[in-house]
């Protein structure tokens, strides 16, 4: 047997192990000692098992410039392999926390009495929250803490087998016998299978009052309990059935029990079981049939065939003990969803013959257009009451809306993805989404700096907690200090920022679009920008667009283009620089560590440890002056430098042991030295530009030295920042005739 063959039946042998346990058949004996084993798990309700699901993927702390934040594990998807977890959600952290706090909500009190409603303008990742959601959910209910069961009724042939059990008939077979149980019949021993469509719990199966007083035992007196196990009953089909044989049996209940067989059920969204996404539609999500008269059912015993037995159906029933997701649900007519607020608050649906009891929780999506209509209806008022409102704006964070595009477009695009068109893309759809500080809500410092935030300073705020380096001392401490206060200003307004802007529907699109251009080689951040720019010119097409322009460049989408394109343009030079090897980068920390060195010795009035002259000596105040020259140190020497010191001393506090991480702390500083070390080198650079450009395009005219000093920065450039000769040769086109010219 070939390796490949043994791999394949090893793997064929574990499966058919793991199914074969998944899907034993318990008798309800069986079922009672697993309960008994593990009472919680086995007395859930379906908000209680969503809840369960939350903590089984647990949470992580994810750091965001205003602070720390909780992410729930599961929205990762980290079952999946990597091409499954392209679908994960990113980011939305706040929206998680805030579905988490309503589902426990519903655990606590022991029913579900609201409908979640996420509202936010169109492709804010709604659905994609409720899809992830849902695939826990399946992974979730494989797993053993997952585990949900549910029951049918078997009824086997007669002893003979030719004859069905006659339940008390003279002269014929008086059912099981004690101990007996029909859970373990094959098929082919079987007349007929009654299942429960929505699956109901089977400690239903016991009456109410043994019920609690089990329940009490088991979970102790004060425990709460799930409404749905400490006064629900049966659905309407399985009691008839039930009643029929207690009175067959004439009200023996071990005998009605020997006829449940106990099965594990689980989720799967492609097959609607427990997991469902309901689109607008027209009419009540529930029905029901008689299924009295199918062939099944005439093998039932007499005292069942003449019982109208009717089975529900629809969404309502196929969502039964999980999720049940209304996507758009404000796109329907009012008239359409109304029976959802008497379920909402009795927890039924009135059907033809019955009173349908469906155990789910239920999560529905909207876009702010149809919400602001809804609050305008005069019905309105009724259903807030049994609607969680729960608000899921675009991302604000350019480098979480970047890990869309380059999970969801860059696998499909079939060229090489240059540096920065991503990033081009995610960042004009962030600066789309601003909206202008109203400096009246803030204190009297904090105000005045948020009143002169551009959009993308906005942008690097919000995402890497950049302080734009024309602010600095205690201006940049407050600003820093008044991250969390930005980000929360509009929260209480209805239009917040987030509500308006571009879509990354629209986005995903317009990259597909740029990656098939025939002027570049690649999906190219130029080739983006184009396509940016034909979007813009779209006004008529969408709201955003429509928008009046603000000082500072708010609303302006053409201020946008030619930002980002500056913005493209320095970062192509920076990388160009880097990968000259003009100046290793090790040089600038050594510089900047050095100055700290001596600043501290300064502050401190000791002496500093010359390594070449192996003696201790002052500061070096010429060289501690000209670093703060290129710092743009404002104040006087002495504050400045004990003002540098303080940060020095607060990262020590909060990192015991650790070494200053300079480049973290110091950013600015650090990029103004950098500045400083390639200003003196810059026709140097500009002569490389255009020697990389030769040998990109013709290699003709360059010196061995030269064409040696092309080749180490292209392969610099392909190393260290993945470009490819092609996007390289863009690069350095662009920065010559519009940076270097």
């Amino acid at each position: 047997m070939s390796d490949l063959s043994a791999r394949l039946r090893a793997t064929l042998d574990s499966e058919r192990t793991r199914l074969s346990a998944a899907h034993k058949s318990l008798s309800f004996d069986d079922y009672l000692a697993l309960f008994t084993s593990e009472p919680a798990r086995h007395t859930r309700d379906a908000a209680r098992w969503l809840r369960d699901l939350f903590d089984h993927y647990g949470t992580r702390e994810v750091d965001r410039p205003w602070g720390k934040v909780t992410r729930w594990n599961l929205f990762d998807l980290p079952w999946e392999d990597a091409g499954g977890q392209r679908e994960a959600l990113i980011a939305h952290e706040e929206l998680q926390r805030e579905v988490y706090r309503a589902i426990s909500n519903f655990a606590e009190q022991g029913r579900v009495d609201r409908l979640v409603l996420l509202h936010g303008p169109n492709g804010s990742a709604k659905s994609t929250f409720c899809a992830t959601l849902m695939r826990a959910m399946e992974d979730y209910s494989k797993q053993d803490d997952g585990a949900l069961y549910r029951f049918s009724w078997v009824f086997p042939k007669g002893r003979s087998g030719d004859s069905k059990i006659g339940f008390g008939a003279v002269g014929k077979d008086e059912g099981p016998k004690v101990g007996e149980s029909y859970a373990y019949l094959d098929d082919a021993a079987i007349d007929a299978k009654v299942h429960c469509e929505l699956r109901d719990h089977p400690l239903l199966l016991i009456p109410v009052d043994a019920r609690r007083a089990i329940l009490r035992d088991a979970l102790g007196p004060d425990a709460r309990v799930p409404d749905m196990l400490w006064k629900g009953g049966l659905s309407h089909k399985s009691q008839q059935v039930f009643d029929a044989l207690l009175s067959a049996y004439r009200g023996d209940l071990a005998k009605v029990l020997a006829h449940v067989q106990i099965e594990r059920w689980f989720v799967s969204r492609r097959y609607r079981v427990g997991a469902v996404t309901l689109g607008p539609q027209m009419a009540v999500d529930a029905h029901e049939r008689q299924v009295t008269a199918s062939r099944s059912m005439a093998s039932l015993p007499a005292s069942l065939q003449n019982v109208a037995l009717f089975e529900p159906f629809g969404e309502l029933v196929d969502a039964a003990g999980g999720l049940l997701e209304y996507s758009d649900l404000l796109k329907r007519p009012l008239d359409a969803w109304k029976y959802l607020l008497l379920m909402i608050e009795t927890g039924e649906v009135a059907l033809t013959t019955s009173n349908l009891s469906p155990n789910l929780v239920m999560i529905g999506s909207a876009n702010e257009l149809h919400l602001d209509a809804f609050r305008e209806h005069p019905e309105f008022a009724s259903f807030r009451g049994r609607l969680e409102l729960l608000r899921a704006p675009y991302l604000l964070d350019w480098t979480a809306e970047k890990s869309i595009y380059e999970r969801q477009v860059v696998p499909s695009v079939q060229r090489h993805v240059a540096p920065h068109a991503t990033e081009m893309a995610a960042v004009f759809a962030v600066l789309s989404r601003m909206r202008k500080p109203a400096p009246e809500r803030f204190a009297k410092e904090l105000a005045a700096l948020v009143a002169d935030l551009a959009p993308i300073e906005k942008a690097d705020l919000y995402a890497l907690g950049a302080i734009p380096a024309r602010i600095d001392g205690d201006a940049a401490k407050v600003l820093r200090g008044g991250v969390e206060q930005l980000v929360r200003e509009s929260d209480t307004y209805p239009n917040y920022e987030g509500r308006v802007g571009a879509s990354p529907r629209e986005i995903r699109a317009l990259l597909l679009e740029a990656a098939q251009s025939t002027q570049y080689g690649c999906l190219s951040p130029f080739a983006v920008l184009e396509q940016l720019a034909w979007l813009v010119s779209r006004k008529n097409e969408f709201e955003w667009l429509r928008q009046d322009p603000l000082a500072g460049g708010y609303h302006d989408p053409r201020y946008f283009l030619r930002v980002l394109r500056e913005r493209l343009l320095d970062k192509m030079e920076s990388e160009l620089r880097d990968a000259t090897g003009l100046v290793d980068e090790a040089r600038y920390f050594e510089t900047f560590e050095r100055y700290v060195s001596h600043v501290r010795a300064f502050v401190k009035n000791e002496k500093v440890f010359n390594k070449v002259t192996r003696k201790d000596e002052s500061p070096d105040e010429a060289m501690m002056r000209e670093i703060e020259r290129v710092l743009g140190a404002t104040g006087t020497p002495a504050n400045f430098r004990g003002d540098l010191i303080s940060m020095v001393a607060g990262w020590a506090i909060d990192h015991p042991g650790a070494p200053v991480e300079y480049a973290s702390l110091f950013p600015r500083h650090l990029a103004k030295i950098r500045e400083s070390f390639f200003a003196e080198r810059r026709s140097r650079v500009v002569s490389m530009a255009r020697e990389l450009l030769v040998l990109l395009t013709d290699r003709t005219g360059l010196d061995s030295e030269q064409l040696a000093r092309a080749e180490r920065t292209r392969a610099n450039l392909v190393s260290r920042f993945g470009y490819c000769d092609r996007c390289a040769r863009d690069a350095a086109s662009a920065l010559l005739k519009e940076k270097f010219a």
